[in-house]
């Protein structure tokens, strides 16, 4: 567990800014093949990394039908048909569970749901990883509290409210979960300007928390240095074996050799000063200019880059089919859903339970976000 927000312990190994936990973020880039898989995973250990996290998909349990478009080089198709598409049966992530052990990679993989979650404990998973999405998803934090496996939490396009009363739910859900926070931008690619990785450091100060990043930028060195600087020590990125691949995020991930050279310089800086770090990013031509503006003010606030998507790519409650004035909700009317791009947000996942048996007060669309006001009795 974490301790003083100076450590974090995974089965007996003790993670700290002298020993910081490399990451490799395959997510989905197999796209559902197995062999695609185990290359990420071989291309992962071979670069230097401590451990590799998956995404168990179901796409139910994250996107609505109505959520939209993507454009992909075979075509504009609905994003949830994208999601549908990267399924698979649990047992491909017991293969792939195995197989990272077998190369002494830590197993991880983040739920979006009440059955991925499931699924995932049934793997003993070396800790859980909640992507930003999820950060307000009550339901699915109790769960996974429950299970008691160690957990790391994105923080992308949050407010310090939302990640005191994420932290509020998994505390008084175990109140000895071992628990670490990544500052994080939800912006493909996030701008290295805009990370402000001195927040780290407020961060771990304020919820007595082991503190990292997770880093969308396309530096491989800047933001996970200067979060080694920062008090950090987790640093998780995406890996791909081509930015030119087709996996949804493979345009901002790292490939093999960069990853590595990314591992290979933490680890050389995790023995060096706060003040030697920078050093050593001049050294490489960053300019003190930038590296300023990387480090930021400290001050948790929304980056310009994700800031217009505050309360749109977490998750909300948002009607599944079309419903009349007059009819009474139940828990297969609604759903607990990213909102995305177009579809409008709804009320908060919290208070799920307390419209099971609400009547409408107006006809509603499917894929609306729910709203109190459609309860309201107007005179």
């Amino acid at each position: 567990m974490c301790t003083k927000h100076g450590v974090f312990k995974l089965g007996s190994e003790i993670f700290s800014v002298k020993n910081p936990l490399t990451i490799a973020e395959i997510g989905t880039s197999h796209n559902g093949s197995i062999e695609r898989a185990l290359k990420l995973i071989d291309a992962a250990a071979e670069a230097g990394a401590r451990a590799v996290k998956f995404q168990i998909v179901y796409a139910d349990e994250i996107l609505h039908p109505n959520t939209g478009y993507v454009d992909l080089p075979t075509g504009r198709i609905p994003l949830y048909e994208r999601f549908k598409s990267l399924e698979v049966p649990i047992s491909f992530y017991k293969e792939l569970a195995e197989y990272s052990r077998a190369k002494k990679l830590l197993f991880s993989a983040s739920p979006f749901g009440l059955r991925s979650a499931a699924e995932l404990a049934e793997l003993k998973p070396d800790f859980i990883k909640i992507a930003s999405p999820e950060l307000n998803y009550v339901q699915l934090l109790k769960y996974c509290a429950k299970v008691n496996f160690p957990m790391i939490l994105s923080s992308g396009v949050s407010l310090l409210k939302d990640i005191e009363k994420a932290l509020n739910v998994l505390r008084s859900e175990n109140k000895n979960l071992s628990l670490a926070l990544l500052h994080c931008i939800t912006s493909y690619p996030a701008p290295e300007k805009e990370y402000n990785v001195s927040v780290i450091k407020n961060l771990s100060r304020i919820f007595d928390i082991a503190c990292g990043v997770s880093d969308h930028s396309l530096d491989p060195v800047l933001v996970p240095a200067l979060t080694l600087a920062s008090g950090g020590f987790i640093i998780e990125k995406h890996i791909c074996l081509s930015r030119k691949e087709s996996g949804l995020d493979d345009p901002v991930a790292l490939e093999p050799e960069m990853f590595k050279k990314m591992c290979s310089t933490l680890k050389a800086l995790s023995k060096k000063t706060d003040g030697g770090i920078i050093e050593h990013l001049k050294n490489l031509n960053y300019s003190l200019e930038l590296i300023n503006e990387v480090i930021g003010s400290g001050e948790k606030r929304l980056s310009q880059a994700e800031s217009k998507n505050y309360g749109r790519t977490n998750r909300s409650i948002h009607y599944m089919h079309d419903l009349k004035k007059g009819d009474v909700i139940s828990g297969e009317d609604i759903a607990i859903l990213r909102t995305e791009k177009i579809l409008s947000p709804g009320e908060t996942p919290d208070m799920f339970d307390d419209f099971i048996g609400a009547v409408l007060q107006r006809a509603v669309k499917s894929g609306e976000g729910l709203l109190m006001e459609d309860f309201l009795i107007r005179k």
